[in-house]
């Protein structure tokens, strides 16, 4: 019997109606079924008294821990009803299974989502004959570290952030790519991007857009205290690891939605993962169009008038 899975917005009713309704037309086509709220995803801030434990006081989970029961290399495929967040959420569940998503939007932007409601039932057919093409996203895997012991980790599709909590001074930190030197960066925060992210945070702070395609990753500073720090981008089989170099608590945020507390012995990460986003595309993607219609980008300017009439 064939396998699918819905991972869910429970706080949209529109998201659990059609859960709802994907439930009964695939159990109809002989599918057995699985469901989940995109919460399971969801990772807590770890308390500033230690690294070691999150907001339900449990050590830390291993990436591949968060895969639910059930979603494994049978599924065929996933079905995400939610806005970006919920898509992020899903990721972190699924990409060590390596099952593909099809990302529907119900939310506000829906960046990486691949259709509408309105375009889901035409998509039915589709993706029971998996008659469609599959684009695969680099993720990241980010590491807590307190000397050699790991405290916490995370996968990221987006962006990892450290900054201070509250964001009211600047910072120091070391930051050292792959075997070259380490340098030091005065800043309000860092952020570490794939090309997914580059369209997220690392964009509203000044770095530039990285097309899917790229193996390549972004480090962009956020308000640097210097005209040298500006943002770099560099192969992603590099290795990055920062280090706060301030007596201060930090917070790392990973995908905007999940994250833990960083103190002044502890470092931070960053490697690509071995887990790749998989993505279903009802259509060949066209990521400059994408640009056009989410973020404006290229968009033609509107016509100035060859004269001017005085009264």
């Amino acid at each position: 019997m064939p396998k699918v899975g819905i991972i869910y917005n429970d706080s949209k009713p529109i998201a659990c109606r059609t859960t709802e309704q994907l439930r009964q037309f695939f159990q109809s086509a002989g599918c057995e079924v699985l469901a989940i709220d995109g919460q399971a995803g969801i990772l807590g801030h770890g308390k500033l008294s230690s690294c070691a434990v999150d907001v339900n006081d449990e050590p830390h989970r291993a990436i591949t821990d968060l895969v639910p029961p059930g979603f494994d290399e049978q599924m065929k495929f996933v079905i995400v009803l939610g806005g970006d967040g919920t898509v992020l959420s899903a990721c972190r569940l699924v990409a060590p299974a390596g099952i593909p998503i099809l990302a529907v939007n119900t939310g506000h932007m829906g960046f990486i989502t691949e259709t509408y409601l309105s375009g889901l039932s035409e998509a039915m057919d589709t993706l029971l004959e998996e008659d469609f093409e599959l684009e695969e996203r680099t993720t990241l895997t980010v590491s807590l570290f307190e000397g050699e012991r790991l405290c916490w980790e995370a996968l990221c599709l987006n962006e990892m952030v450290l900054h201070r909590e509250p964001l009211t001074s600047m910072c120091h930190f070391e930051v050292k790519i792959g075997r070259h030197a380490p340098v030091d960066m005065a800043a309000d925060g860092i952020i570490v991007a794939t090309p997914t992210g580059s369209t997220a945070y690392a964009l509203s702070t000044g770095g530039p857009v990285i097309t899917p395609d790229v193996p390549a990753l972004q480090l962009v500073p956020i308000c640097p205290h210097s005209l040298a720090s500006r943002a770099l981008v560099f192969s992603e089989t590099e290795r990055v690891v920062v280090t706060p170099a301030t007596p201060n608590p930090m917070v790392m945020v990973v995908d905007g939605n999940a994250g833990c507390a960083v103190l002044p012995d502890n470092y931070v990460q960053i490697e690509r993962s071995p887990y790749s986003a998989r993505f279903i595309r009802l259509h060949p993607p066209e990521f400059f169009r994408l640009l056009r219609e989410k973020l404006g980008w290229g968009l033609p300017h509107i016509a100035k008038p060859t004269s001017v009439e005085l009264p």
